[in-house]
């Protein structure tokens, strides 16, 4: 489960089209809730990358191999108290709806805090499953190369970057 830059105005829309369309919440200026909540969703990237440059200064000072990333990233992120992989969504759910309810551009929210949770939660799990679809079509494309060699490798990040391009999520 990742979030993709290119995915954040697609995210926001769709969460305030349907919060107002469901009378959930009202406002006067919708296309400023959207931008709100992009703005929460562009600022847990911007912290997410700057766990992963930590990340990686911290592993090049001590000289630490790239496999061991991932845990000197898990290691930040609990530092930095920024949840990363699944724990990503419950925060981020929990940061949009603290500025729904403190936003200026929302006059009211009607509906119960449990409820925008399953609607918000229903719109992020499709836009964040995106990395796994894209994997598959990743495969599918390479699927004459041996997996785990140097050529698939290369191969697999070449046309991953393509397809990013292409779907524009980079």
């Amino acid at each position: 489960m990742r979030l993709f830059n290119g995915k954040i105005p697609i995210i926001a829309e769709e969460m305030v089209r349907t919060l107002v369309a469901d009378s959930d919440i009202e406002t006067p200026t919708p296309d400023e809730v959207r931008l709100d909540i992009e703005a929460v969703l562009k600022e847990y990237l911007r912290q997410e990358r700057g766990v992963l440059d930590e990340a990686k200064n911290r592993m090049e000072i001590r000289s630490l191999p790239y496999s061991q990333l991932g845990k000197m990233k898990q290691a930040v992120a609990r530092e930095r108290q920024i949840p990363i992989g699944e724990d990503m969504l419950p925060y981020l759910l929990e940061q949009i709806l603290t500025m729904l309810f403190h936003s200026s551009n929302v006059e009211e929210v009607f509906a119960e805090d449990i409820e925008l949770r399953k609607k918000m939660t229903k719109i992020m799990r499709r836009h964040l499953e995106v990395e796994g679809e894209l994997d598959q079509e990743v495969r599918s494309k390479i699927k004459n190369l041996q997996e785990g060699t140097a050529t698939f490798e290369i191969e697999y990040q070449r046309v991953m970057n393509e397809l990013k391009r292409k779907k524009r999520l980079t």
